[in-house]
């Protein structure tokens, strides 16, 4: 026993006695009357810990339940890895992949076998997956040598993973067994399945959607819902990914090794090409039919809307179409008109810090021909001002705008559906670590978000962290509802973008402070991108959209 060793615990505000060696778990035990919910982990000195975590000297500990942000991704890997068992069990030597997050859960297959997945057999999976979490199994955490987990997971047949630690560095390897299986995670689980209270497990297309907990009661699952033109994007993307070869990290890693990074790069880069031509032609096609004289584009931060936009303009050029852009900024009320949030800051992300009204009014004046005395925002004194400028549409001119509303129809309600042409864009990330680790589409975006502000906006990655939770609280509120309302879906990501994203994030990650609570998602996204082989920016063109992240790009401002 180590004399007067205490731990701060932040959930009661005060120190705690314990003996070296004893298990957050433990502790947690000693406490539990003090603290009003379960926790399935902790941070430790900022850092995400698994109940089993073993604690040998002072720390500070802050419990976190299971609908925490923390917590969630904690609990949904752990609901995974009993999916996994389930599936070992009643079906032995098939391959279960989890591919993305979609509709509320996540979306699996039995690769090369999803004939497999009938209505009678999903629920056969769901009733062993209550089963396992009935008998409260532990999740036994253990590390080995790398080479001696690699023989493991090759005798269980997961070959994803075999990939991934052979193109790692790493001299030991963190895995979980549960009973009769071993599986890795990039998250620590929690301490057993009997933690695990609410799940659903239902036919979704040719597979089945993990659906977790609902947000605000761990007791409930969450509901589904219809995402079909978004499943129809990121169903291109995962065959795309099959066709060369490129579904997981390991075989981009095995690629980077053998010096294939240029082609890949090509290949991604025609596939956006591609993409931004066929979405022009399309726009071209209603445009020359009568319709689509405005086209939004909106999507979530940093999901690259900006050279998006510019180069959908280039390719409507190549259409003999010349677009006008007009900024939604310029549109904002007076600063005394705009809506507050819930912390009394003015609200520029909500759609009613717009002036709709003379927005609306301005858009069917120019889709009539008229010529339209366009409005500036001064962002010094906060009023709108006319400075002269004027708009009118000559007959090869669209009208493109882009902006975080433009598929809510509120924004446009006074402009008929056949004169708007809407594009949601977004990082749909479909590459993933392994078969049962998938790449979160708002990692990717935050890692983008982390480079450009630290390079071009005088913001550390601290600061962008601090911040992620309010953008993404306006996504969710702004954003995501109207996604199914666009024309096209626009894929912003890149294959081999978290290849060179590591290179450029890890040192500015790095100068997180471990004593901020920023340092728990900096210290996630690092060792997230260890996975990663690095690809040297320098081969990437100007006019890649991934540019406008870090830098070099050949659009102007």
């Amino acid at each position: 026993m180590i004399d007067e060793l205490k731990i701060f615990c932040k959930n009661t505000q005060e120190y705690i006695d314990i003996d070296g060696g004893d298990t957050l778990q433990d502790i947690y035990e000693t406490i539990e009357k003090r603290i009003p919910f379960r926790p399935i982990c902790a941070l430790v000195n900022n850092k995400l810990e698994a109940l089993n975590y073993p604690v040998f000297g002072p720390k500070m500990v802050e419990y976190l339940e299971p609908i925490s942000p923390q917590g969630i991704r904690v609990y949904i890997h752990s609901l995974c890895m009993v999916l996994y068992k389930a599936i070992v069990d009643l079906f032995p030597g098939k391959r279960l992949r989890i591919e993305h997050s979609i509709s509320g859960g996540f979306y699996c297959t039995i690769k090369h076998d999803e004939e497999l997945l009938t209505p009678e057999n999903i629920e056969r999976i769901k009733v062993q997956m209550q089963e396992i979490i009935d008998k409260d199994l532990k999740f036994v955490r253990r590390e080995r040598l790398t080479t001696d987990v690699v023989e493991m997971f090759r005798k269980q047949g997961l070959n994803d993973k075999v990939r991934l630690l052979e193109s790692s560095n790493d001299l030991y390897t963190t895995f979980y067994k549960l009973d009769n299986v071993i599986d890795s995670y990039y998250e620590p689980l929690a301490p057993s399945t009997g933690y695990i209270t609410a799940f659903n497990l239902e036919p979704y297309k040719d597979g089945m959607l993990l659906l977790g907990p609902d947000k605000n009661d761990e007791n409930k699952p969450r509901k589904s819902y219809p995402m079909e033109k978004m499943f129809k994007a990121f169903t291109r993307y995962v065959k795309f990914n099959d066709i060369v070869g490129l579904d997981d990290v390991g075989t981009l890693n095995k690629g980077i090794e053998k010096g294939w990074a240029p082609d890949i790069i090509n290949v991604a880069e025609a596939l956006h090409d591609k993409m931004f031509s066929r979405i022009a032609d399309d726009i071209t096609e209603r445009y020359n039919n009568g319709g689509a004289r405005v086209v939004l584009i909106a999507g979530p931060s940093s999901s690259g809307k900006t050279t998006s936009s510019k180069r959908l303009g280039i390719q409507l050029i190549t259409n003999y179409i010349i677009p006008k852009v007009i900024s939604l900024d310029n549109y904002f009320v007076d600063r005394t008109r705009t809506p507050r949030d819930e912390k009394g800051d003015y609200d520029y992300e909500s759609l009613y810090a717009l002036d709709l009204e003379l927005f609306n009014k301005d858009l069917k004046a120019l889709i009539n021909g008229e010529e339209v005395k366009m409005p500036t925002y001064n962002f010094h004194t906060g009023e709108r001002e006319y400075r002269g400028n004027t708009l009118k549409l000559e007959d090869n001119n669209i009208l493109l705008m882009e902006g975080i509303h433009g598929l809510n129809p509120e924004l446009t309600k006074d402009i008929p559906d056949e004169m708007k042409y809407r594009v949601y864009v977004s990082a749909l990330t479909t590459l993933s670590i392994d078969d049962h680790n998938w790449v979160s589409t708002s990692d990717n975006r935050l890692l983008r978000r982390i480079v450009r502000d630290y390079k071009y906006r005088g913001a550390d990655a601290q600061a962008s962290i601090a911040r992620w939770l309010s953008v993404r609280r306006g996504e969710e509120k702004w954003i995501f509802p109207y996604q199914e309302n666009a024309d096209a879906m626009l894929n912003s990501s890149l294959l081999f973008e978290l290849a060179v994203m590591k290179d450029q994030a890890e040192p500015i990650l790095k100068q997180v402070p471990t004593n901020v609570p920023e340092y728990a998602e900096a210290s996630r996204l690092l060792r997230f991108l260890r996975y990663f082989k690095p690809i040297s920016d320098t081969t990437i063109p100007s006019t890649s959209l991934i540019r406008e992240f870090l830098g070099g790009s050949s659009f102007r401002d």
